[in-house]
């Protein structure tokens, strides 16, 4: 693997920043062998509950750049992860392995001697235990009255205060967060049945993917200026060697996947820690440490003055898409051209974000 990709969290070497997130392609013990055969950084479990999931079916539907799931933790009573699945992953997986368990403290104070002789690390999830930060903290306090290792809770969207959540985590023993879990609830409706397609009792799911990547991303780096001693572990809309290196950026200090390869493949993995190396030369960086650490340059606002959009004649396909979307009714195609009355100009950038070939410039 290449030198350049190394990167450590919280003492433990990875040889890339990518892993799996928790869910159904780290199921069980044959899956994640599986998923270690691309070669990711380190390896992530399903969530481990003190009892089986019951879970819907059918449970998952895939549009073209999200998941909606029904699932809920891992269907295997904890007995079959400790006795089977762990044992067989620690003898024939050589990458660090982080083990997901839910939810409470009472969980905590179970399943977590039983788990610790496996894990490198844990992952809790908070996704059903509500929003109340000091019932978190006491989960928090249980999870390390009970291993020295390393763990990283989990934050769902819906949390108030992002903040507060990471800054109750450190306070309390915990080492960082992952950022973040599944979007919800939503919901997936059949026009031709008149029914909700998929979901749980009350028709609804979760939603992932590269849809929810922007809202994970602000949270990533919210968390990380604020709290720059957090580890911080990105989730939610990694698709490409680019995703990884914008969340690293961010603020993140490794990242998980799961999503864009139930959509494109399995194989989605090794593409990307294939792509990892080209694509840090083709942003400027000598390694996965440099981007890590490195940070943002805040955005560069303006209220009075405005960039007006430069149309590249040369490349415009003239395809009308910037005059379609235009909110401005600011640029107009007229004797096969396209023109911009800077009159009428906002400045607002959506053309240059929208063009398809790249023929308009200057606002960004």
């Amino acid at each position: 693997m290449s030198q350049k990709l190394k990167t450590t969290i919280c003492g433990i070497d990875l040889e890339n920043p990518l892993m799996p997130a928790s869910g159904p392609l780290v199921g069980d013990d044959e899956k994640m062998l599986a998923i270690a055969g691309f070669k990711v950084g380190a390896m992530v479990t399903k969530t481990i509950s003190k009892e089986g999931a019951m879970v819907p079916r059918p449970c998952i539907y895939g549009g073209r750049d999200y998941i909606m799931n029904a699932e809920l933790w891992s269907e295997f009573e904890p007995s079959q992860w400790i006795d089977e699945f762990l044992p067989n992953v620690k003898e024939n997986m050589k990458i660090p392995l982080i083990i997901s368990v839910g939810y409470n403290k009472e969980d905590m104070a179970l399943l977590i001697p039983q788990l610790d002789p496996f894990a490198d690390a844990f992952e809790i999830s908070t996704h059903y235990v509500g929003k109340n930060l000091n019932d978190i903290a006491e989960t928090v306090r249980t999870i390390r009255a009970n291993t020295d290792k390393p763990f990283f809770m989990k934050i769902s969207p819906h949390i108030p205060d992002p903040i507060a959540f990471a800054k109750m985590v450190l306070e309390n023993g915990g080492n960082g967060v992952v950022a973040i879990n599944s979007l919800g609830p939503t919901m997936k409706i059949d026009l031709n049945k008149r029914q909700v397609l998929v979901g749980n009792e009350l028709g609804e799911v979760w939603s992932s993917g590269p849809a929810i990547k922007p809202l994970a991303l602000a949270l990533v780096h919210r968390i990380k200026k604020a709290l720059p001693q957090c580890t911080v572990i990105g989730v939610g809309g990694i698709a490409t060697a680019q995703d990884v290196i914008e969340f690293l950026l961010a603020g993140a200090d490794g990242v998980q996947m799961l999503s864009a390869a139930m959509l494109q493949g399995k194989d989605l993995y090794k593409k990307i820690i294939k792509d990892l190396p080209q694509t840090l030369d083709q942003y400027g960086f000598k390694s996965i440490e440099e981007v890590i650490q490195t940070r943002l340059k805040p955005v560069d606002i303006t209220y009075t003055i405005k960039n007006y959009p430069q149309i590249i004649k040369e490349k415009c396909i003239l395809c009308k898409k910037c005059e379609k979307v235009c909110p401005y009714f600011a640029i107009k195609y007229c004797d096969e051209s396209i023109y911009m009355d800077e009159s009428k100009c906002f400045g607002c950038g959506l053309c240059q974000s929208q063009c398809p070939v790249k023929a308009i410039e200057n606002v960004f």
